[in-house]
Protein backbone atom coordinates (compact mmCIF):
# COMPACT_ATOMS: atom_id res chain seq x y z
CA UNK A 1 0.00 0.00 0.00
CA UNK A 2 1.38 3.38 -1.08
CA UNK A 3 2.59 6.07 1.75
CA UNK A 4 -0.97 8.41 2.60
CA UNK A 5 0.40 11.82 2.26
CA UNK A 6 -0.69 14.02 4.95
CA UNK A 7 0.79 17.36 4.85
CA UNK A 8 4.41 18.40 5.94
CA UNK A 9 5.23 19.48 9.49
CA UNK A 10 4.97 22.95 10.55
CA UNK A 11 7.73 24.14 12.20
CA UNK A 12 8.71 27.17 14.09
CA UNK A 13 5.41 28.67 14.35
CA UNK A 14 4.88 30.30 17.36
CA UNK A 15 1.12 31.77 17.92
CA UNK A 16 1.29 35.45 16.63
CA UNK A 17 -0.15 38.07 18.85
CA UNK A 18 -3.53 40.12 18.47
CA UNK A 19 -3.35 43.70 16.43
CA UNK A 20 -4.02 46.62 18.21
CA UNK A 21 -1.39 48.77 18.30
CA UNK A 22 -0.76 51.81 16.37
CA UNK A 23 0.84 51.46 12.87
CA UNK A 24 3.21 54.51 11.76
CA UNK A 25 4.09 54.56 7.61
CA UNK A 26 5.21 57.39 5.03
CA UNK A 27 1.62 58.16 3.71
CA UNK A 28 -0.54 56.92 6.62
CA UNK A 29 -0.96 55.89 10.14
CA UNK A 30 -3.42 53.34 11.25
CA UNK A 31 -4.72 54.52 14.77
CA UNK A 32 -7.10 51.86 16.45
CA UNK A 33 -10.45 53.06 16.40
CA UNK A 34 -11.50 55.89 18.88
CA UNK A 35 -15.02 57.29 18.16
CA UNK A 36 -13.60 60.37 19.97
CA UNK A 37 -11.06 61.38 18.01
CA UNK A 38 -12.21 59.98 14.49
CA UNK A 39 -16.14 59.51 14.08
CA UNK A 40 -16.48 63.15 12.96
CA UNK A 41 -13.76 63.66 10.56
CA UNK A 42 -14.92 60.16 9.11
CA UNK A 43 -18.34 60.98 8.69
CA UNK A 44 -17.66 64.00 7.20
CA UNK A 45 -15.38 62.32 5.04
CA UNK A 46 -18.25 60.01 3.59
CA UNK A 47 -21.53 62.54 3.40
CA UNK A 48 -23.14 62.51 0.16
CA UNK A 49 -21.25 59.37 -1.20
CA UNK A 50 -23.82 56.47 -0.15
CA UNK A 51 -22.55 54.57 -2.35
CA UNK A 52 -19.21 53.96 -0.88
CA UNK A 53 -21.74 51.33 1.67
CA UNK A 54 -22.72 49.52 -1.73
CA UNK A 55 -20.61 46.02 -0.45
CA UNK A 56 -20.75 47.35 3.55
CA UNK A 57 -23.12 45.55 6.14
CA UNK A 58 -23.48 48.63 7.17
CA UNK A 59 -24.26 52.33 6.70
CA UNK A 60 -24.93 54.62 5.38
CA UNK A 61 -25.75 56.80 8.33
CA UNK A 62 -28.51 59.45 8.42
CA UNK A 63 -26.18 61.57 10.95
CA UNK A 64 -23.35 62.27 13.06
CA UNK A 65 -25.04 60.74 16.15
CA UNK A 66 -26.17 57.39 14.18
CA UNK A 67 -22.63 57.33 12.72
CA UNK A 68 -20.69 57.82 16.29
CA UNK A 69 -22.93 55.33 17.91
CA UNK A 70 -22.04 52.52 14.96
CA UNK A 71 -18.32 53.49 16.06
CA UNK A 72 -18.88 53.36 19.85
CA UNK A 73 -20.20 49.74 18.92
CA UNK A 74 -17.27 48.08 17.20
CA UNK A 75 -14.52 50.43 18.53
CA UNK A 76 -12.09 48.80 21.05
CA UNK A 77 -13.07 45.00 20.13
CA UNK A 78 -10.16 42.44 19.30
CA UNK A 79 -12.18 41.15 16.36
CA UNK A 80 -12.63 42.79 14.20
CA UNK A 81 -9.90 44.78 15.34
CA UNK A 82 -10.60 48.43 13.48
CA UNK A 83 -8.55 51.07 12.44
CA UNK A 84 -9.15 54.81 11.55
CA UNK A 85 -6.20 55.81 8.52
CA UNK A 86 -5.12 59.11 8.66
CA UNK A 87 -3.37 60.91 5.90
CA UNK A 88 -0.41 61.99 7.18
CA UNK A 89 -0.02 64.75 4.72
CA UNK A 90 -2.98 66.47 5.19
CA UNK A 91 -3.48 65.26 9.28
CA UNK A 92 -7.18 64.02 7.91
CA UNK A 93 -8.58 60.76 8.84
CA UNK A 94 -10.46 59.41 5.78
CA UNK A 95 -11.00 55.42 5.96
CA UNK A 96 -11.41 52.27 7.84
CA UNK A 97 -10.26 49.18 7.66
CA UNK A 98 -9.97 45.80 10.01
CA UNK A 99 -8.26 42.80 11.02
CA UNK A 100 -10.77 40.15 10.97
CA UNK A 101 -11.84 36.39 11.46
CA UNK A 102 -8.57 36.16 13.85
CA UNK A 103 -7.59 32.54 14.06
CA UNK A 104 -4.15 33.05 16.04
CA UNK A 105 -3.68 29.17 16.66
CA UNK A 106 -3.57 28.52 13.09
CA UNK A 107 -1.64 31.96 11.90
CA UNK A 108 -4.38 33.05 9.91
CA UNK A 109 -6.12 37.15 9.40
CA UNK A 110 -8.43 38.74 7.39
CA UNK A 111 -7.83 42.30 6.20
CA UNK A 112 -11.55 43.43 5.77
CA UNK A 113 -14.34 46.23 6.46
CA UNK A 114 -12.00 48.99 3.91
CA UNK A 115 -13.88 51.90 3.57
CA UNK A 116 -12.34 54.58 1.88
CA UNK A 117 -13.57 58.24 1.24
CA UNK A 118 -13.05 59.99 -1.82
CA UNK A 119 -11.03 62.27 -0.28
CA UNK A 120 -8.26 59.31 0.78
CA UNK A 121 -8.46 57.52 -3.15
CA UNK A 122 -6.82 60.25 -4.45
CA UNK A 123 -3.00 59.51 -3.06
CA UNK A 124 -1.17 56.88 -1.93
CA UNK A 125 -1.80 56.58 1.87
CA UNK A 126 -4.70 53.83 1.18
CA UNK A 127 -2.47 51.78 -0.35
CA UNK A 128 0.20 51.92 1.93
CA UNK A 129 -2.18 51.32 4.67
CA UNK A 130 -2.76 48.30 3.22
CA UNK A 131 0.36 47.21 2.77
CA UNK A 132 1.42 48.26 5.98
CA UNK A 133 -1.67 45.65 7.26
CA UNK A 134 -0.53 42.89 5.45
CA UNK A 135 3.90 43.92 6.33
CA UNK A 136 1.97 43.55 9.88
CA UNK A 137 0.69 40.48 9.74
CA UNK A 138 3.45 38.67 8.04
CA UNK A 139 6.00 40.26 10.61
CA UNK A 140 4.09 39.73 13.74
CA UNK A 141 4.05 35.95 12.42
CA UNK A 142 0.49 35.02 10.71
CA UNK A 143 1.05 32.05 8.12
CA UNK A 144 -1.93 33.35 6.03
CA UNK A 145 -3.56 36.84 5.24
CA UNK A 146 -7.67 36.62 3.71
CA UNK A 147 -8.81 38.74 1.86
CA UNK A 148 -13.10 38.47 0.96
CA UNK A 149 -15.48 40.30 -0.95
CA UNK A 150 -18.46 40.53 -2.79
CA UNK A 151 -18.20 38.67 -6.06
CA UNK A 152 -19.84 41.80 -7.87
CA UNK A 153 -17.22 44.20 -6.47
CA UNK A 154 -15.10 44.58 -8.75
CA UNK A 155 -12.68 47.56 -7.57
CA UNK A 156 -12.05 45.33 -4.66
CA UNK A 157 -10.96 42.24 -6.58
CA UNK A 158 -8.48 44.28 -8.38
CA UNK A 159 -7.11 45.59 -5.58
CA UNK A 160 -6.66 42.14 -3.88
CA UNK A 161 -4.96 41.34 -7.11
CA UNK A 162 -2.97 44.78 -6.96
CA UNK A 163 -1.49 44.11 -3.55
CA UNK A 164 -0.31 40.18 -4.86
CA UNK A 165 -3.07 38.47 -3.25
CA UNK A 166 -3.86 35.03 -4.87
CA UNK A 167 -7.28 34.36 -6.01
CA UNK A 168 -8.75 30.64 -4.24
CA UNK A 169 -11.97 30.63 -5.63
CA UNK A 170 -15.70 31.74 -5.37
CA UNK A 171 -17.75 30.50 -2.37
CA UNK A 172 -21.64 30.28 -3.86
CA UNK A 173 -24.27 32.14 -1.92
CA UNK A 174 -21.96 32.51 1.07
CA UNK A 175 -23.93 35.35 2.75
CA UNK A 176 -26.92 36.94 2.64
CA UNK A 177 -26.65 40.83 3.39
CA UNK A 178 -29.13 43.01 3.68
CA UNK A 179 -31.72 40.80 1.82
CA UNK A 180 -29.59 40.26 -1.29
CA UNK A 181 -27.64 37.25 -1.66
CA UNK A 182 -23.56 37.61 -1.68
CA UNK A 183 -21.17 35.34 -3.80
CA UNK A 184 -17.75 35.68 -2.07
CA UNK A 185 -14.41 35.65 -3.70
CA UNK A 186 -11.40 34.47 -1.58
CA UNK A 187 -8.04 35.80 -2.30
CA UNK A 188 -4.59 34.81 0.27
CA UNK A 189 -1.16 35.37 0.68
CA UNK A 190 1.00 33.15 2.71
CA UNK A 191 3.97 33.50 4.09
CA UNK A 192 6.06 31.40 1.63
CA UNK A 193 4.72 34.08 -0.59
CA UNK A 194 5.81 37.42 1.51
CA UNK A 195 9.18 37.93 0.89
CA UNK A 196 8.29 38.62 -2.92
CA UNK A 197 5.04 40.83 -2.44
CA UNK A 198 7.43 42.73 0.23
CA UNK A 199 9.95 43.40 -2.48
CA UNK A 200 6.79 44.78 -4.53
CA UNK A 201 5.81 46.86 -2.08
CA UNK A 202 8.89 48.12 -0.84
CA UNK A 203 9.81 49.11 -4.47
CA UNK A 204 6.59 50.83 -4.78
CA UNK A 205 6.93 52.45 -1.81
CA UNK A 206 10.63 53.83 -2.60
CA UNK A 207 10.97 57.89 -2.67
CA UNK A 208 12.33 56.91 -6.38
CA UNK A 209 9.25 55.87 -7.64
CA UNK A 210 7.19 58.98 -7.10
CA UNK A 211 7.84 62.13 -9.42
CA UNK A 212 7.99 65.78 -7.65
CA UNK A 213 4.14 66.19 -8.44
CA UNK A 214 3.92 62.65 -6.24
CA UNK A 215 2.87 60.88 -9.03
CA UNK A 216 3.86 57.15 -9.40
CA UNK A 217 6.73 56.12 -11.67
CA UNK A 218 5.46 52.38 -11.42
CA UNK A 219 1.98 51.12 -10.33
CA UNK A 220 2.08 48.60 -7.88
CA UNK A 221 0.10 46.32 -10.38
CA UNK A 222 2.82 45.89 -12.72
CA UNK A 223 5.16 45.40 -9.39
CA UNK A 224 3.12 42.28 -8.79
CA UNK A 225 2.00 40.98 -11.67
CA UNK A 226 4.10 38.31 -11.59
CA UNK A 227 2.51 36.74 -8.17
CA UNK A 228 -1.49 37.08 -9.37
CA UNK A 229 -3.44 34.33 -11.02
CA UNK A 230 -6.98 35.64 -12.51
CA UNK A 231 -10.10 33.34 -11.67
Amino acid sequence: MSERKIGPVVTGFHQPPAPGETIAGRFVTLEPLDPVRHAEDLYEANRGHDWLWDYMGYGPFPDIAAYRAWQESVAGKPDPCFYALRDNATGKVGGLASFMRLDRPNGVIEIGNIQISPVLQRGPATSEAIMLMIRWAFEAGYRRVEWKCNALNEPSIVAARRYGFLYEGTFRQHLMVRGRNRDSAWFSIIDGEWPAVREAFDAWLSPENFAPDGSQRRRLSEMTAALRQSP
